[in-house]
């Protein structure tokens, strides 16, 4: 698999990642064989970039990951996020982004994973309480320490990624993309353009719905994370879904299945953005490195801008009281 430069600081990383948040929480009763067969699998495709969280079953994703490594460390590239808190009984606490947390955090990951430095550290989402200058402060010391290699931020607003990198070299942005999500273009691309800084996209298959493979959601078992997302409500289903069948009959066209025609139509935007699909089986795994060999043409990019175009896709991303914060505070001098 071919590698894409991410930031101006040195990292690099195959053109598709690994998203492993649903091989331990939200989609789903987990499978832990198969997840870790799945992350093996990953890395004997060039899917190098393995991508996890703390607060993904409050720790226990990191540690799914640390032992599906445990013989292989030398071949991944390690990204993992702070900055999420949880309750003890899995409620959400909000967000924190005090040095203190961050650097307490991403000892606790290290312990986690079973490894003695993160590759890619990310904020995962910015405390509104804490000026962005202070935390990512905290993570440019984790770096000097080595403890970290990157640090990267993900849903964080343009104002407050121009002031994280004028404190400390930012490598990547991880924001949702998709074909059914295409805010970052707003004001975001071109700020990490400005700033030299690479996208991850998570959620590039719009949370599986872009697969082709759910179109109700009686398909998804009780409990299931996506029950609750807009787009899979029944006003704005129907309409998503016929989004989805047009992409069918164009990737049907060409020998590809829809969902690695969105991941194509992602690699396609941009030389430095690597979609981050998340999987819980080997097959699908498959069938996602395939996108990263798939070429689309101009002509052909212009026609899916008009088979679905972005004011076409029902209903936000996330339920409104789950939409990431603004602004954090200005810096005060003490």
């Amino acid at each position: 698999m071919k590698a894409r430069t991410l930031g101006a600081h040195g990292l690099q990383t195959p053109s598709l990642g690994l998203g492993c948040m649903g091989m331990s929480e939200f989609y789903g009763t987990p499978d832990e064989r198969e997840a870790i067969s799945t992350i093996r699998r990953a890395l004997d495709l060039g899917v190098t970039l393995i991508d996890t969280a703390d607060m993904y079953g409050q720790g226990a994703n990191e540690k799914l990951v640390g032992r599906a490594l445990a013989d292989d460390r030398d071949r991944a590239i390690v990204a993992t996020k702070a900055g999420i808190v949880r309750r003890d009984d899995g409620g959400y606490a909000g967000q924190c982004g005090t040095p203190e947390y961050i650097k307490d955090a991403c000892d606790a990951s290290l312990t986690r994973l079973n490894i003695d430095v993160i590759d890619l550290y990310q904020l995962h989402r910015v405390d509104p309480a804490v000026p962005i200058e202070e935390t990512v402060g905290a993570m440019a010391e984790l770096v000097n320490s080595g403890k970290v290699r990157f640090i990267g931020l993900s849903e964080a607003v343009p104002s407050d990624i121009h002031r994280a990198a004028a404190v400390a070299p930012i490598s990547t942005l991880q924001n949702e993309y998709s074909m059914f999500e295409r805010g970052i273009e707003d004001e975001t691309l071109a700020t990490c353009e400005q700033l030299d800084i690479g996208v991850l996209a998570y959620a590039p298959l719009g949370r599986g719905m872009l697969t082709g493979r759910y179109r109700s959601t009686a398909a998804f078992e009780q409990g299931d994370w996506r029950l609750s997302g807009p787009r899979w409500q029944e006003e704005n289903l129907d309409t998503n879904i016929d989004l989805v069948d047009r992409l069918e009959a164009f990737a049907g066209e060409r020998d590809m299945t829809a969902g690695q025609l969105a991941l194509a139509w992602l690699l396609h935007q941009r030389s430095w953005i690597v979609p981050i699909p998340g999987t819980r089986r080997v097959r699908y795994l498959e069938e996602n490195a395939a996108s990263a060999l798939l070429t689309l043409s101009p002509a052909e990019l212009a026609e899916l801008e008009q088979l679905v175009p972005r004011s076409a896709v029902a209903g936000d991303r996330y339920p409104p009281e789950r939409m990431p914060s603004h602004a954090t505070p200005p810096l005060t001098e003490t």
